[in-house]
């Protein structure tokens, strides 16, 4: 579990204790690429740690998948209505890689959030550090122009533009895929 260990730390100093905690509720699951992991408007009570492998959120609209959000080693990724509100989600996960993933349910988290505060401190700094991101990126794509918010995810996650389809990347960023290709060609 060395990556999801990583990005752990990454947001707070979490004890080897408290991940030995955090661990024993944790069931491995190994999916294939193009597996849908968890179904919009389908209750799904688990939160996945990313041992291996990159997967998109996505809805969709008008039968249009939007990508929101790319997740790869040592994140996490869930549905936010059931993590918040005990509701089925409204987004997809796709696996675009071969996944080794760490699941634990919902209910077995917030039971450890309530008597660990290393493992509830950490829920809450990656959880202020995701809505932050996504403030930024929800500005970037109302003010920014196309070519600054492509370079700008060059910048943030390169690994983007290797290991997800441009129809993914141009839908993350607001833009058509022939205009992601064109900004592509000129750089």
């Amino acid at each position: 579990m060395e990556n999801i260990i990583k990005g752990i730390r990454q947001y707070y100093p979490v004890s080897d204790k408290s991940l030995e905690i955090l661990f024993s509720r944790m069931e491995k699951l190994e999916l294939p690429k193009k597996h849908l992991l968890i179904h919009g408007g389908v209750a799904d009570r688990h939160v996945y740690f990313i041992e291996k492998g990159f997967c998109r959120s996505y809805c969709l609209r008008d039968g249009e998948e939007i990508t929101i959000w790319f997740s790869r080693e040592g994140d996490i990724t869930f549905a936010m209505k059931d993590l918040y509100h005990n509701e089925p989600g409204y987004e997809y996960v796709e696996l675009l890689e071969d996944c080794e993933l760490y699941a634990i349910r919902i209910e077995d988290l917030n039971q450890i959030y309530e008597t660990n505060i290393e493992i509830a401190n950490w829920g809450r700094v990656i959880h202020q550090e995701c809505l932050l991101y996504m403030d930024m990126h929800h500005i970037n794509r109302l003010y920014l122009p196309a070519k600054e918010r492509y370079e700008q995810l060059l910048h943030e996650q390169p690994d983007v533009i290797h290991r997800a389809q441009l129809g993914y990347i141009a839908s993350f960023l607001g833009m058509t895929p022939q205009h992601l290709s064109r900004l592509r060609s000129e750089a």
